[in-house]
């Protein structure tokens, strides 16, 4: 007897917890989602629709939480990852006045030519979408051939773009810049100068910007490596990397 043949015309559909109903459909609504299916008894389920894709959501586990950021995860394989990014934060500043860059729900910053940005939800779960043709060699543990500041430059990088973890990303730099700071290319600490400044704006902890501002400035480099260390950041003219601010102390005794 002849064994049946599996046929190869599958549909995967995976349910993402849903620990707030309300948070989650204020959210995605938000960013422009349209709810196509809504349940909530005898069991949550959710599904969400935007351009042509669906994320679907269910009742959550007991002991989830949404804090730890690990609930659940919808990969979005798309040609180009900047128009959707360009798209979510527009709805964001729409809807909120603000792009939600910190805390719980959020979406990590996109730099040109990144091929790949996450978005967080009030659960905890991890919507990230990725460009199609991402490089197959790009190496998510950073790379093993660079060494002494510009490995941890790229250590940071895998922190922040693919961990969403921009703290982490801010120490990596700071513990290189005092290991390696003296030794290094004047570039490469220009470039770790400037991504501290861009990682304090997004945490919104400035305690170290103006003095890494002065530092930045100070720095041999030409215009052309100027604009080099600028063109890696998202919002580079917003962080106003080559003047040093004026302290409201100096401010006011140039106005005597």
């Amino acid at each position: 007897m002849t064994e049946p043949m599996v046929r190869a015309n599958e549909t995967t559909v995976p349910v993402m917890p849903c620990v707030s109903i309300e948070e989650t459909l204020e959210f995605y609504q938000a960013l422009g989602f349209e709810v196509t299916y809504q349940q909530t008894r005898p069991y949550i389920y959710l599904v969400l629709e935007w351009s042509g894709f669906a994320l679907h959501f269910g009742t959550p586990p007991k002991n989830i939480d949404p804090n730890q950021e690990d609930a659940g995860a919808c990969l979005v394989i798309v040609d180009a990852v900047a128009p959707y990014h360009a798209e979510f934060t527009r709805a964001m500043r729409a809807t909120y006045g603000r792009v939600l860059a910190k805390g719980r729900p959020r979406i990590t910053r996109y730099k040109p030519g990144a091929s790949r940005f996450t978005v967080i939800d009030p659960s905890g779960n991890s919507i990230i979408f990725i460009q199609r043709d991402e490089p197959a060699e790009l190496e998510y543990g950073g790379s093993k051939h660079l060494t002494g500041l510009a490995k941890a430059l790229d250590h940071a990088r895998i922190f922040a773009e693919f961990k969403t973890d921009d703290r982490t990303a801010l120490r990596v730099i700071t513990t290189a810049l005092r290991r390696h700071g003296d030794t290094a290319p004047p570039l490469e600490v220009a470039h770790a100068l400037a991504h501290l400044i861009e990682l304090a704006a997004a945490l919104e902890e400035t305690d170290g910007v103006d003095e890494w501002r002065r530092r930045l400035n100070a720095l041999d480099i030409t215009d052309t490596e100027r604009h080099q260390v600028a063109e890696g950041l998202r919002d580079a003219d917003a962080l106003h990397l080559w003047r040093t601010e004026a302290s409201p102390e100096a401010e006011a005794a140039g106005a005597l």
